[in-house]
Parts: structure tokens; C-alpha cells; sequence
């Protein structure tokens, strides 16, 4: 390593370039420039036949080193005669280049196979995924971006038509070849994040990898004044709203794409037909049924002044009927794995109504779950853990019903999806009121039976976390509320279960929190 280091940030001129890449996006179309300029093209492989298919005139890498391909192609960049007109300095390092008859390369076009279409072959084992780990394109790469001062790194074809423009004026500017020089490190960096994720035991490991690509650009965040883009784990073709067919509407916003998300995490609970509506991210309205019309009515007017401007997801097809009856209010988003062509084309008549098509889904899959803080990260897995009978117990003299058990594990699959402190009332698989984010837990408890009204007579209060005083209890007493389901763990808990037998009141301990901050 050098001492005392500096930096080239003159303009350079390019008269030898290295074209390798798996991405052969307008590679013909750069190579045509290159070549109407004289500059001599170094290519490897597929690359080169590309090429010389376009009558482009190429020296293989082969050729140039005098050194064949070896080991099934394992073997082939990885040599003085590459690296060394690479990275070499030109104002310090042209003596031993021209004692070992190196010559300078000074564009190096190159990208790498995506790591993550091997290990998503349902025939890729690690032996497969191992022989596709690419070691010659990222260590050409790598030496590029760190050579910026003579040698620029281009590894994403959107970026041929600015270098092409730059070269036709004779040279490279020092800023276009620094920003690229970025843009290379974070190809490399990306790569060998989903190899480490891929070849790691532990989830949660000592060092956390996490890379992702841009989805789309955004108007604004949360608020106008925010920056915002969306992200997506490269390779990720599964069911989620990053992957929706978007029919009709704009594009989605930040919170659109928030919300719609919870929607979809809500909705994918149920295996019977569910709806879900869900408002500033917390589940308003939610119902399982047989007649998924029935159960989008019932969901939608479980809080429909809450449903105003919210989002709908389904978990079956949205049929015409269905989609008469959204039309004659006001949402956002209606999303389902898939649509009837009549209901695609009643949603044309709302213009500013953003339809997903989600594609089939099943129930959510574990996952790693990361949130910002300030200088870090919090990072854990995705709570899925789905209640039975058999994990809940009665505390009370009074005993549910099985009608109210199956209510009770309806309401519980829905109450992890609002924000704690969350209180839900149900009845009959239909929410009824929902007090959700606040600061205690009988305010939660008061919020949920106002939104309710006396639609919560007969229903089962479910609180996502114990109940630290009898207040709760005391708060519900003349409601007709006839089940509560808590965690349990409190040191009142006896107090709690005593205030139930009390007013005749069933209590169910689930012996599991759901909290979601």
C-alpha cells in the first residue's frame, strides 16, 4: 500500500475497455461506440460472442493474457495481465507495467448473474448455488471502483448513454466516474449480501446483512416534506404489494403502500373468505364468512366512518357484486388475489381508486422484521404464532360458549394487527370496536365500547396484553360484553378474574402477548 496516497481527478481517456456482464442490455449499442472511437475491446465468454455476433472486432481475454480458460471456466480474468491494467496508478506504476507488459484498461463494463435467481431453482442445493458464486466479476469490478482516479467502473446499462456522451467529447470527468465508482461498490456489496444471507445458520447472527433494490421513487413520505422511495429484496417474487399488478390508479404512495401492507398481513390470517379494512394502519373493520359479500358489508360497517378513504383486501377473488357495492363509497385501495373482468371494469368508473391484484397467497411466512432507531437497528422475526383452543384456559366461573371460543380466536388472529395498547370487541367473526395506540389500557377499553356502541352486547373483549388493574373490567361492567380474552401474568390477575365472576363475565387466559408498537 502507498504511504502517502493521492488522487487522479483530471479527465481520462479511455483507449482500452474490459466487457463482461450478464446484463447484455444495449451491450451492442455501447460496444458500437466504443469501437467507432478505436477504443480496443477486451470480452470474455457469452460477452464476446454477443459481440462478435454484431460484427464488433473483440480480443478475447484468452487471447490477451496468452493464458487459457481453465478449471470449467473458473479461471479466466484472474490474472496479472487484467488486474494489473486495472489497478494500476498510471503516474506510479508504469514501470512495472511495462516490465511485465501490462497495458492499461480503462473502462470496465461489467455486472454479475443475480445471485438470488440461482437460489430461488427449486433444484439449487449449496453445491449448485457455490458453483454460480461469481469471483472474477466482482474482482474486476471491485479493482475499477477503487481505481476511480484512472479507470471507470459500469455496471448498470442506464449509464452507457452518459459515458457513450462523455467519450464522444474525448473523456471521462472525474465526478461521473466517482458516482459510478459507487454505484459498482453497491453491485459487489449487494451480491455478496445474498450470498452471506444464503450460506448463514443463524438469522439473527453476529453481523446482519440487508440489501435491497430501488422499487420505485415517491412523490413524498409520511408528509410532503419527507423524501421517500420503495425497496424490495432483490429476487423476491412472492405475494405482497411491492409485487402487485396494479390495474388501475396511480402510483402508490408511502402510506398507501404501508397501509395496503398491514391489510394484506391482516387478511392473510384467515383461510375462510375475510375482508379486512384498514385505516392509518390499524385494522378498523374485519369479518370471515361464507358469502364474501356478506362479509365485505359486515367489515365495511363494523366502522364505516373509519372506512372512509381506507383500504379493503380480500382474500378471495373480488367478484362484480362486490365491486358494485365498493363503488358507492370512498377508498383508497381494493386488494385481492385476483379480479373478475366486471369488477375491473365497474373500478375503471373510480378514477382515483388504486386496484391490486395480489396473485394467490397463502398464510405468512416467518420472517426477519427490521425497524430504524437512531444509530441502529432492532431487528425481529414476524410474530405468526396462531392460537388454538387448546392454548387458551378459562380462569372465571363462567365458561364461553364454543361459538365465543371460536369468536375468541378470530378476534386474537385481527388484535395483533393493531397497535398497542389494542382493545378489540368481536361478535359473530365481526369486529365490533377497536381502541387502538393509546397510552393506558382503559382508555383503549373505553375507546373500543364508544366505537362499538350497543352493538357490544354479547360480544368478546380481547386485550393484547394483561389487564394491570381491575379498572378494565369495572369500564365494561354494563356493556353486555361477555367474554374477555387477555394474556394473563398480571400479580392482580386474581383481582382481574374476581371483578369477572363478579359480573358474570368468562375470562380466557391466552398465555401469549401480541403487543405491536
Amino acid at each position: 500500500m502507498l504511504d502517502n496516497p493521492s488522487l487522479n481527478q483530471s479527465p481520462i481517456q479511455v483507449r482500452r475497455a474490459l466487457i463482461s456482464v450478464f446484463d447484455k442490455t444495449n451491450v451492442v449499442e455501447l460496444a458500437q461506440r466504443l469501437n467507432s472511437l478505436g477504443i480496443e475491446i477486451l470480452s470474455t465468454g457469452g460477452t464476446s460472442k454477443t459481440l462478435c455476433g454484431a460484427n464488433i472486432p473483440v480480443i478475447d481475454v484468452s487471447d490477451y493474457t496468452k493464458f487459457p480458460e481453465i478449471m470449467n471456466g473458473r479461471v479466466k480474468t484472474i490474472n496479472p495481465l487484467i488486474g494489473g491494467g486495472i489497478l494500476g496508478l498510471r503516474d506510479q506504476h508504469s514501470k512495472d507495467a511495462e516490465m511485465h507488459k501490462i497495458q492499461w484498461i480503462d473502462l470496465v463494463v461489467c455486472n454479475l448473474y443475480p445471485f438470488s435467481e440461482t437460489i430461488s431453482r427449486e433444484d439449487c442445493d449449496l453445491a449448485m448455488a457455490l458453483e454460480n458464486v461469481d469471483i472474477g466479476g466482482p474482482t474486476m469490478i471491485r479493482s475499477a471502483a477503487k481505481n476511480l482516479g484512472w479507470v471507470c467502473a459500469l455496471i448498470d446499462p442506464q449509464d452507457y448513454s452518459t459515458i457513450s456522451d462523455e467519450l464522444e467529447s474525448g473523456e471521462i470527468l472525474f465526478e461521473t466516474r466517482k458516482i459510478l465508482s459507487a454505484k459498482a461498490f453497491g453491485h459487489t456489496a449487494k451480491y455478496d449480501t445474498i450470498i452471506h444471507n444464503y450460506l448463514k445458520d443463524e438469522k439473527l447472527s453476529d453481523n446482519l446483512s440487508i440489501t435491497f433494490e430501488k422499487h420505485s421513487e415517491m412523490r413524498y413520505g409520511e408528509n410532503p416534506h419527507q423524501l421517500a422511495s420503495s425497496y424490495k429484496i432483490p429476487g423476491n417474487t412472492e405475494p405482497n404489494i411491492l409485487n402487485a399488478t396494479i390495474h388501475q390508479g396511480k402510483q402508490l404512495s408511502y402510506n398507501n403502500i404501508m397501509d395496503a401492507d398491514g391489510a394484506l398481513a391482516c387478511v392473510m390470517e384467515f383461510d375462510e373468505p375475510a375482508c379486512v379494512v384498514v385505516k392509518h394502519a390499524n385494522p378498523c373493520g374485519v369479518a370471515v364468512g361464507d358469502d364474501l359479500l356478506d362479509v365485505y358489508t359486515r367489515a365495511f360497517n363494523a366502522d364505516s366512518l373509519s372506512a372512509f378513504g381506507g383500504i379493503i383486501a380480500f382474500n378471495r377473488i373480488c367478484t362484480r357484486d362486490i365491486a358494485e357495492a365498493i363503488s358507492k363509497v370512498f377508498v383508497e385501495i381494493v386488494l385481492a388475489p385476483n379480479f373478475e373482468p366486471e369488477a375491473l371494469d365497474i373500478f375503471k368508473k373510480k378514477k382515483n381508486l388504486r386496484v391490486l391484484g395480489i396473485g394467490e397467497f397463502g398464510k405468512r411466512a416467518a420472517k426477519l422484521e427490521v425497524r430504524n432507531v437512531d444509530g441502529g437497528l432492532l431487528v425481529q422475526n414476524t410474530d405468526t404464532k396462531t392460537l388454538s383452543k387448546n392454548d387458551l384456559t378459562v380462569v372465571t366461573k363462567k365458561q364461553p360458549s364454543e361459538q365465543e371460543i371460536e369468536t375468541t380466536l378470530f378476534t386474537w388472529k385481527v388484535l395483533r394487527h393493531a397497535k398497542s395498547n389494542g382493545i378489540l370487541i368481536s361478535k359473530d367473526n365481526t369486529t365490533v370496536g377497536l381502541g387502538a395506540g393509546q397510552v393506558s389500557r382503559v382508555d383503549a377499553v373505553h375507546m373500543a365500547l364508544r366505537k362499538g356502541g350497543k352493538n357490544v352486547k354479547g360480544g368478546i373483549l380481547a386485550s393484547d396484553a394483561f389487564f394491570p388493574f381491575r379498572d378494565s373490567i369495572d369500564a365494561i361492567k354494563d356493556s353486555g360484553v361477555k367474554v374477555v380474552v387477555q394474556p394473563g401474568g398480571s400479580i392482580r390477575d386474581q383481582e382481574v378474574i374476581e371483578a369477572c365472576d363478579e359480573y358474570g363475565i368468562a375470562m380466557i387466559f391466552t398465555g401469549t402477548r401480541c403487543f405491536k408498537h
